[in-house]
């Protein structure tokens, strides 16, 4: 059963390590270099810890960490949502389990507002899996570029 645990300040370093991994997963869409210490820049990774309107979850099945994601409050098309989806992943070997529709629909439900979704439309898993989980709240569509697609759409609350 899936789990989404609150990452703490304790799990900074956990968080940092698979976000690298992550980071060098989406070298496959987009041309990030490492730094000289090999890690991926990532300029607001702190904020996490320091900025309220920034939340960050581990995603568990059955006690196993199996992904993370990381939300934050800053538009890719000029508006002000409450939240937009910054990062989500599961590991590879445990997707293609429902994990990620899992996840996605329990932190939607979590936190109803305004939202934005943007995915790399050369992922093809992501552009499923957002469009699919985004279908039933009738989101706009919005083409940044050839290659940026982003999502944006009300959740409302569910009683």
């Amino acid at each position: 059963m899936i789990e989404l645990q609150t990452v703490q300040a304790k799990d900074r370093d956990l968080l940092w390590n698979i976000n690298q991994k992550y980071l060098y997963e989406m070298t496959l869409y987009y041309d990030d270099p490492m730094d000289e210490n090999g890690n991926y820049h990532y300029g607001h990774f702190d904020d996490y810890f320091l900025d309220p309107r920034r939340a960050a979850y581990f995603i568990y099945n059955d006690n196993v960490l199996v992904g993370f994601l990381m939300l934050c409050p800053y538009s890719n098309i000029g508006r002000n949502p409450d939240y937009t989806m910054a990062e989500f992943t599961i590991f590879p070997s445990f997707r293609r389990k429902h994990f990620a529709y899992d996840a996605a629909k329990m932190i939607l439900a979590r936190r109803p507002g305004e939202w934005e979704i943007k995915y790399n439309e050369k992922n093809s898993g992501a552009k499923k899996l957002w469009n699919i989980v985004a279908a039933p709240f009738k989101p706009e569509v919005h083409h940044l570029n050839e290659e940026e697609t982003v999502l944006s759409f009300n959740v409302v609350e569910v009683e």
